[in-house]
């Protein structure tokens, strides 16, 4: 199985790292720090926003079962793309709405998934592209966050189970729980 990578940034990893985990043709989902000038950040470092980097996943996906463009669908589908360095309460540049593409066929493919998603918003979208950047892993604990202490965390029980039930809803068949059904 050949894959591909995607570098996304969509608020709290912790949130976009928990819906990614469970799409059909993802096979890893790895929290991190991207797009900053500091070398080798920590969570706390870049949760000052003193760091220019965005929280981030690196999506490892098969291209075969799953689309960039789908995956992209789905990214514009379950953030809110038309704020401005802003995911619900997470304010700062560090929770910026961004696509880090890995090539020129998913840079151009990131503009027309903007063009294509900018009919469902009424607020443009604010989405930047970026140019691929050093990628930091975020620290042991972040990693399968959602899988272990998120479901006691009170902030991700409030924000993840509704961006998973707009996977569910806007993309059927493309979700890994739904087909276990």
């Amino acid at each position: 199985m050949a894959t591909e990578q995607a570098t996304l940034a969509g608020g709290c990893f912790w949130c976009t790292e928990a819906v990614y985990k469970d799409v059909i043709g993802v096979s890893e989902v790895e929290s991190g720090y991207t797009g900053g000038d500091t070398v080798n950040p920590d969570y706390k470092s870049v949760c000052s926003g003193n760091t220019g980097h965005a929280e981030a996943i690196r999506i490892t996906y098969d291209p075969a079962v799953l689309s960039y463009g789908d995956l992209l669908d789905i990214f514009f589908h379950t953030h809110d793309p038309t704020t401005l360095n802003r995911q619900g309460g997470d304010v700062g540049t560090q929770y910026r709405s961004a696509i880090f593409p890995h090539s020129p066929e998913q840079e151009a493919e990131a503009r027309a998934a903007m063009a294509r998603n900018q009919a469902d918003w009424a607020d443009p979208i604010v989405t930047t592209i970026e140019p691929l950047a050093d990628w930091y892993p975020a620290e042991g604990y972040h990693q399968d966050y959602w899988e272990g202490e998120g479901q006691r965390n009170p902030y991700c029980m409030a924000v993840i189970p509704p961006k998973l039930a707009k996977l569910r809803k806007s993309f059927q068949g493309r979700v890994k729980s739904e087909a276990a059904r």
